[in-house]
């Protein structure tokens, strides 16, 4: 995967750093928990104004999938009656997810590079991640550095959120019943995988950012980056099996440009 995709902000399976699926760690507390791209559910923040520009410029697009969709295998959620209770319906991994238009969903699309020294602050609002149906929610998300993360319990059986970053601090934390946690990650990196050490089906990934430019692909495989400055941009597509893509994207003031990215299955 080496294009550049716009972002799909960001974040079923044990994402965010968490120990609920079984697992040590810490004992949780409760404390507080083309159609529109999935968002990360926080407000986008205010950004230091360029010199000589308004930042009203907007890329936006879908990422496409060629090939035969490989087939995942039925998740066995047997070891955990409370889990297994919870559906009625066959359940499936979300690693590889084709929408019906030929798009692929879970894609996080992102700006790497082309805002020089420009600072922008983190939302007060945390993004939330739940563990619900023995799922995460979202499988893939994004948030800013420093913005705070609001993991949930949702179902009435232990969950650890087990992060496993290598920028940021790792940590394991059990939640035996529904409630919730605040954690953090401060520091921008690639996203990274969140599992379960109980659930062993249950992954999620979240990317972390020092600006609010990222997106993950929706239903309709699109994504949308909003209030960029007019300027040279490397935009970047991440997917968790098929790679990464990087475009070159150069966006005049108040334009909306159209790129689109392309992975393909080269197994099928």
């Amino acid at each position: 995967m080496r294009n550049r995709l716009i972002m799909f902000p960001a974040l079923v399976l044990c994402g965010f750093a968490v120990v609920g699926c079984g697992g040590g760690g810490e004992s949780a507390q409760k404390t507080e928990q083309h159609a529109a791209p999935a968002k990360t559910p926080a407000a986008t923040p205010a950004a230091t104004p360029p010199a000589g520009g308004a930042m009203n410029s907007v890329v936006r697009g879908v990422v496409k999938f060629e090939g035969t969709a490989p087939k995942g295998e039925k998740l066995k959620m047997d070891a955990d009656p409370v889990c297994k209770g919870l559906h009625t319906e066959p359940v499936y991994p979300q690693e590889v997810v084709v929408n019906p238009n030929s798009t692929l969903r879970w894609v996080m699309v992102y700006v790497k590079d082309g805002l020089g020294t420009r600072t922008f602050p983190a939302p007060t609002t945390p993004v939330v991640l739940d563990q619900k149906g023995c799922q995460y929610e979202p499988h893939v998300f994004g948030m800013m550095a420093g913005q705070g993360v609001k993991i949930l319990n949702s179902d009435n059986t232990l969950h650890n959120i087990h992060p496993m970053p290598k920028v940021n601090s790792q940590f394991n934390v059990g939640m035996p019943k529904p409630g919730e946690i605040m954690k953090n990650f401060d520091k921008p990196e690639d996203p990274f995988h969140i599992k379960c050490d109980v659930h062993k089906w249950m992954s999620s990934y979240c990317g972390v950012f020092s600006h609010p430019y990222f997106s993950v692909t929706n239903e309709m495989g699109a994504f949308e980056l909003t209030g960029l400055p007019a300027g040279t941009y490397k935009v970047v597509a991440w997917h968790e099996k098929y790679g990464v893509k990087e475009m070159d994207v150069t966006v005049g003031d108040g334009e909306t440009k159209a790129v689109d990215f392309t992975f393909a299955e080269t197994g099928a």
